[in-house]
């Protein structure tokens, strides 16, 4: 059952006197090694009692805290670890309901998420966030929302369903869930001063709450330096040492995150383990995890035994993933660690390195055990506007997709958006293509195909064309997504514009999702029926239609790891060097709108 927790001041006279050996714990768990994320120790022949969700006694023997109706858990020597916090990913981005999400991730031993539901709110705006807040507040598991900042991420370069105010997001700061505001990825309106997003920062200091970063740049000069005096307390953008390095001498956390496709722990974790740096300020994260990741490798289970295989001291790893999380967002006092007064969120494991969770409690239930959960997970009613957010506004056709090319030329010379594995950053190239007809023609030997934004939101039918490469894509295909970040409108990309046409189509029937087609027979379809970016089924059933839509990337010639992900941030008008919106391609490096193609010399 999902037990709903009070606050350490609501039940310190039962703690007191079952710490004090007046009143029997409620569970016992005996004859462990008590990892202390406190002060880095391991203490073995360790006993923690707990009472009304909370623990109330950590020590050498709990034998005083036993009565008739205790319940008796032994460790065995096992590990007694913290239950392991996610400190900055989106929900969205598992396709799944926080529901859902969080029946996927508890067996993982994921006890406290900080979710940021940006996507949705791009959706549908302040309503969206808090259907997604409240379904979060129903569950056995502590999931915080932080206030999305950025709806639009980059205002002039995009047109969302819903715009965030910072009026919404004062709005929502005296919400129960809300934990602060969401990664304040307008880094250039930061850095420029403008109203808007300063004033969302001063809502959210003024709520005594944090604020999110996201410094998508590799520049450390003034412009970095200045974003940092704006406020933002964190951010998971970094990719080197150098990065992390930056952040924390600033004052910031580095975020570093290990999701579906991005690797940045790696590259940073250095920091700490090469240049001794205090591991404190280090946290880590996922940011994106798409349901087949969740089913088959783990949630942040998976992103600590990779920091330990990094270099990084076992108990260091987890602090950062528990302790330094929780002092970050101001819940030190009630959660991230295994201390008196704290929310008994508890793993136990037979290994520190390799991390088996062999039995997970939250809030003194265990909620799973050997890979299998053992609590309900409500799932909040979902109503029908949040369903049917696919607006084309037509059918369709192959000639939506043409790409004309100036009057009288026989070949242009576009620029392309490079895809790089297992990076959130793009590449600006260009490619010398060939024109027929007055249209430009694509070039499967160079690897570059089709990209089109399809308008979804207000039913336009405006479709907006340029060109990607680095998926491998060969023969008459076409892949099409309502999963676009963060804007999410429909992202085509293909190298058949009739199959480009149908994928479009195929989701504007099913209300959203992604599909795959190859000489006009669709490969695989994951309807994504809530916002266009969820599924309320179970993980394992959108798992394994993930994993058709995988290998039907690949039976059309793609073996980019995780190129969904890469797919899905094709319209992320935030992160450089280009990428596509409704409003045209988008040079990231000077945030401004491009053309398709390059002038020829006068």
């Amino acid at each position: 059952m999902s037990v709903k927790i009070k606050s350490w001041a609501e039940v310190a006279p039962d703690l007191i006197a079952v710490a004090a050996g007046r009143a029997p714990a409620d569970t016992v768990i005996r004859n462990g090694i008590w990892v202390n994320v406190h002060t880095r120790e391991l203490l073995p022949n360790s006993d923690i009692a707990i009472v009304k969700g909370r623990f109330a006694y950590c020590g050498p023997d709990a034998t005083h805290t036993i009565g008739p109706e205790t319940r008796m858990i032994e460790a065995d020597g096992r590990y007694m670890i913290p239950g392991l916090c996610d400190a900055h990913m989106h929900i969205e981005s598992g396709m799944l309901t926080p529901a859902e999400f969080a029946r996927a991730v508890i067996p993982h031993g994921t006890t406290t998420m900080f979710t940021d539901p940006h996507e949705i709110a791009n959706v549908l705006g302040l309503r969206g966030v808090r259907l997604m807040h409240d379904e979060a507040l129903l569950q056995p598991i502590n999931i915080f929302t932080q206030m999305p900042s950025c709806a639009p991420s980059a205002p002039g370069l995009e047109t969302t369903g819903h715009e965030i105010t910072p009026d919404d997001v004062a709005e929502a700061m005296v919400w129960p869930g809300i934990i602060g505001l969401g990664e304040m990825m307008n880094f250039p309106g930061v850095i420029h001063g403008d109203a808007k997003m300063l004033a969302e920062i001063a809502a959210t200091q003024e709520a005594g709450k944090t604020v999110g970063g996201h410094y998508a740049s590799p520049d450390l000069g003034p412009a970095f330096h200045a974003y940092a005096a704006g406020g933002p307390a964190d951010d998971h953008e970094g990719t080197s040492e150098a990065d992390a390095m930056a952040r924390v001498r600033q004052g910031m956390r580095a975020m570093m995150r290990l999701g579906s496709a991005w690797y940045d722990v790696e590259s940073q974790i250095t920091a700490v383990t090469e240049k001794g740096l205090d591991s404190r300020s280090f946290i880590l994260c996922t940011d994106d995890c798409h349901s087949g990741t969740l089913v088959n490798d783990g949630h942040m289970n998976r992103v600590v035994r990779h920091a330990i295989d990094c270099g990084c001291d076992p108990v260091v790893a987890l602090q950062m993933a528990t302790i330094n999380t929780a002092t970050h967002f101001g819940l030190e006092r009630d959660l991230g660690s295994i201390a008196p007064g704290r929310r008994a969120d508890l793993i136990l494991t037979s290994d520190l390195k390799t991390l088996p969770i062999e039995q997970v409690i939250a809030r003194g239930v265990t909620v799973a055990e050997h890979g299998q959960i053992s609590v309900d997970c409500p799932h909040l009613a979902w109503p029908d506007d949040a369903r049917s957010t696919v607006h084309l506004g037509k059918d369709l056709q192959a000639d939506d997709f043409n790409i004309p090319a100036p009057d009288g030329a026989n070949t242009v010379t576009a620029k392309v958006i490079g895809v790089v594995e297992n990076q959130a950053p793009t590449k600006a190239l260009t490619a010398e293509l060939s024109v027929e007809d007055g249209l430009v023609e694509l070039d499967e030997a160079a690897d570059i195909c089709q990209i089109a934004l399809v308008e979804r939101h207000r039913g336009t039918g405006q479709v907006t064309n340029g060109f990607v490469s680095g998926f491998g894509y060969q023969g008459r295909m076409a892949m099409a997504s309502t999963v676009a970040h963060d804007s999410h409108h429909m992202i085509v990309v293909g190298t058949s514009r009739d199959d480009m046409a149908r994928a479009a189509n195929r989701l504007g029937e099913v209300g959203g999702g992604i599909t795959v087609w190859q000489n006009g027979q669709e490969l695989a379809l994951v309807e994504l029926p809530i916002a266009g970016l969820m599924s309320d089924a179970p993980a394992t059933e959108v798992a394994a239609k993930a994993d058709q839509m995988v290998a039907a990337m690949r039976a059309c010639g793609c073996t980019l790891n995780n190129a969904y992900m890469q797919h899905s941030l094709l319209a992320l008008v935030v992160i450089p060097e280009l990428r596509i919106s409704d409003l045209g391609l988008v040079d990231v490096t000077k945030f401004e709108i491009t053309d398709l193609f390059e002038k020829a010399p006068a």
